[in-house]
């Protein structure tokens, strides 16, 4: 019987198709006109706001659902979980945590500058953390909120089906703020985003009634009045002038935002930095642990610690590893590498009146908005005239029974018909004639007569005030301003809600730190050893053989040193690297692999290692023979990749690096050695100073390739070191000279079996 059942559900589930459901179409065509029906609609109901009120669909719903639900700011709050509920079953069709997301936004004071809804419970933080889930919040409708909705009965704006349709929904609201630029947007649809800041709100409306005076006024005299953005999280904007108007110009840009910060004092020359404002959406918990993340890596030297006192206020605490550093220098620096600056873009790319997507500047969003509130303005007074009429014509009817009081009341009580006869004796409408058949008995004394004619009065002086506004174009401006400062009131600057919270300055112009001043100068030994381990260990070390090293490893090079230099490595790949001593591991263990500190192959070794001076030039030579004369300031290297002096040929790899003597450029000879222990000596002239390059030859090898080569003033001799340490001098070192290029002749007696001259003396 089972098997039955489950034979018949999928033989349900596998029904062909009818003929008239099945549609014959090009299959690309069926897609792509499926793909830009949802291309369409993601752009028009989700992502781009309306220009006219800022919103976008889902806020447009929320808002309105919550009218209808009467939760006005002065009346009491309701569950979240029941207002996403009525939204979602009236008007949008869509997840309820979707809907709850874009309303928790609208309460969240450091996401829009004028929230729309006021929320009780826990609606999230500056931190990142969530909101509670709906059935713990409550909410209601702000007073801004009441002004983007001020008018909606009065037929100021156009209303739609429902997606059941079985109810209306506003397609716009009547908007008496300019809520898109108040509030800002983002989104992200189809092939093409928007991003739009928020500003100031009285500032905007400044700018308004400037465009109601001067309608061609250009972007440059608008950002008189309109100072740039203002974030709800303040902060610092350090744009430059130039580029602000260009952006507001065009639509698109971008505006520099930095934290607000200020130098606090902790007595004997130290101090502190505390942050108070951060960027615009940037979560503070995730910005300190990138700064802690930097300070641990070392990256940003100048700062000792950083830690968050914040309670309802943010404060931000860094310490600087040093009461010398200059403040503005250290901010420059954390401002370069966190998100203590960062960028807000700018695309203002919105749903235009006839629902189109277009990039606007600031005027043209501001004659959008203008235009539309003419338009409310216009519907307004006409539903108002209408009103009028109808109550006109009642009126009209009352006093006309009034004045045929007896025969009225004549008429009601003997006539089967009493209605038809009104009309017939008083030549009444019927709209007339039924409301006189309304009227209650005690609307007929005196008082009532007395405030019937002066309720008529008003309204015809009301009636002739609205028909001369609807004849009036300059008029229905003039109105327009008049509501527009009105509203201005509530945005008031001095007030908390409208004053300004980010200001407007240019970036200051500091010098970098010096580094050095945050490192205690001491001297310290490097220790490299030959597998590329390095590390430091206190004072100039005198007894190398006191040196531990991992088992299997050895001695490669000491250098004696301060904390504050910079150690110099030359590569058999041809780079240079620079490290920063104060950085390198101390001395406890091993210390680590300098691949860790800098991009060096598994296959590169270190070939000289040196405390950079800046004023030398040193002789480097690949295995090939070939070699250079370079200058230390050529060699240094700003990041960890390393600069590349020398280019070995193919098969070979760099062998030397030794300084040149100071001297007579005349008496600077240079003495090479082979690996087939052939020697030759030729002046240093003959070398070329370059900053990079693959050199020229200096000696010429039948076999092997070069060993070693060092450059020696002539009048103070050749020397090598033995193995035992000892320093020899070669006397006959003339007899070796020829020309670079030559193959030399065999090494003098004594040289080193390694080949090598030994460290220089």
């Amino acid at each position: 019987m089972a098997r039955s059942k489950s034979k018949s559900k999928s033989a349900k589930a596998a029904r062909p198709a009818r003929a008239e459901e099945i549609f014959l179409e090009p299959f690309n065509e069926a897609l792509s006109q499926r793909y830009l029906a949802y291309a369409l609609s993601t752009i028009t109901a989700r992502a781009l706001p309306d220009v006219r009120d800022g919103l976008k669909p889902v806020h447009r719903r929320i808002l309105y659902a919550m009218r209808q639900m009467k939760l006005a700011p002065a009346g009491g709050f309701k569950k979240s979980a029941k207002v996403v509920g009525e939204v979602m079953g009236n008007f949008h069709p869509h997840g309820d945590q979707a809907i709850y997301d874009a309303m928790v936004r609208l309460v969240q004071d450091f996401s829009v500058r004028v929230p729309l809804i006021d929320g009780q419970g826990n609606f999230g933080n500056i931190d990142g953390d969530n909101a509670a889930a709906m059935r713990y919040t409550e909410s209601r409708l702000t007073r801004a909120a009441q002004l983007l909705l001020d008018g909606i009965d009065e037929d100021t704006v156009d209303f739609r089906e429902t997606y059941d349709g079985e109810s209306k929904e506003p397609i716009v609201l009547p908007a008496a703020f300019p809520n898109l630029l108040a509030n800002g947007a983002s989104g992200i649809a189809v092939g093409m985003a928007t991003s739009i800041p928020p500003h100031n709100v009285a500032e905007l409306i400044d700018a308004s009634l400037h465009l109601i005076k001067a309608p061609n006024a250009r972007t440059e005299t608008l950002l008189k009045y309109v100072k740039g953005p203002d974030f709800p999280t303040g902060g610092l904007c350090v744009e430059d002038a130039a580029s602000m108007e260009e952006a507001y110009a065009t639509g698109r840009g971008g505006f520099r935002i930095r934290a607000r910060w200020e130098r606090e004092d902790l007595g004997r020359g130290r101090y502190q930095i505390v942050i108070t404002e951060i960027p615009y959406q940037v979560q503070k918990s995730r910005l300190i642990e990138k700064i802690a993340e930097l300070i641990q890596a070392k990256k940003l030297p100048a700062v000792a610690d950083v830690r968050d006192e914040s309670a309802e206020d943010i404060r931000l605490i860094l310490e600087p590893r040093s009461g010398n550093v200059d403040p503005a220098a250290l901010m420059e620096t954390v401002f370069k590498l966190t998100d203590l600056e960062s960028r807000f873009s700018l695309n203002m790319n919105v749903l235009d009146a006839r629902g189109a997507p277009r990039v606007m500047g600031l005027r043209e969003v501001l004659q959008s908005y203008l235009a539309h509130r003419k338009d409310v303005l216009v519907r307004r007074t006409r539903f108002r005239l209408e009103k009028i009429a109808r109550r006109l014509e009642i009126l009209d009817g009352f006093l006309i029974a009034y004045l045929n009081l007896d025969e009225v009341i004549r008429i009601i009580r003997y006539e089967d018909e009493p209605k038809a006869a009104l009309m017939k004796a008083f030549k009444l409408s019927d709209v007339q004639a039924e409301a006189i058949l309304n009227m209650r008995l005690r609307s007929l004394r005196k008082l009532e007569e007395m405030e019937i004619k002066t309720e008529h009065k008003n309204l015809k002086a009301e009636q002739r005030q609205l028909k001369a506004l609807m004849k009036s174009d300059d008029a229905q401006w003039k109105k327009i301003a008049d509501e527009l400062r009105e509203v201005r009131k509530v945005f008031d600057p001095k007030s908390d809600i409208g004053r300004r919270r980010t200001d407007i300055a240019d970036a200051p112009d500091v010098e970098e730190i010096d580094l050095d001043i945050l490192v205690e100068k001491e001297p310290v030994t490097a220790v490299i050893s030959e597998k590329g381990w390095v590390r430091t260990m206190k004072g100039h070390v005198e007894d190398a053989k006191s040196i531990k090293y991992k088992e299997g490893d050895c001695q490669g090079f000491l250098v004696p040193a301060m904390t504050t230099d910079k150690l110099m490595l030359f590569a058999t790949n041809g780079k240079f690297y620079a490290l920063d001593v104060a950085a390198l591991p101390g001395g406890r263990g091993h210390g680590e692999p300098i691949r860790l500190m800098a991009d060096m192959g598994n296959d590169d070794a270190v070939v000289a290692a040196f405390i950079y001076r800046g004023d030398r030039k040193f002789l480097v030579a690949s295995s090939s023979g070939h070699g250079f004369i370079v200058a230390e300031g050529d060699c240094l290297s700003t990041t960890r990749k390393g600069k590349q002096v020398l280019n070995p040929p193919a098969g070979a790899e760099a062998a030397v690096c030794r300084p040149v003597p100071a001297g007579a450029a005349k008496t600077l000879m240079v003495a090479s050695v082979g690996e087939n222990k052939k020697f030759l000596v030729f002046p240093a002239a003959d070398l070329p100073e370059m900053s990079r390059g693959k050199g020229v030859v200096l000696q010429k090898f039948h076999k092997g390739g070069l060993s070693d080569a060092k450059v020696f003033s002539g009048p103070e001799g050749l020397t090598w070191t033995d193995r035992s340490g000892r320093i020899q001098t070669v006397d006959d070192w003339k007899s070796y000279l020829g020309k670079r290029a030559q193959a030399g002749r065999i090494a003098p007696k004594g040289f080193p079996t390694s080949k090598k001259f030994g460290p220089d003396s």
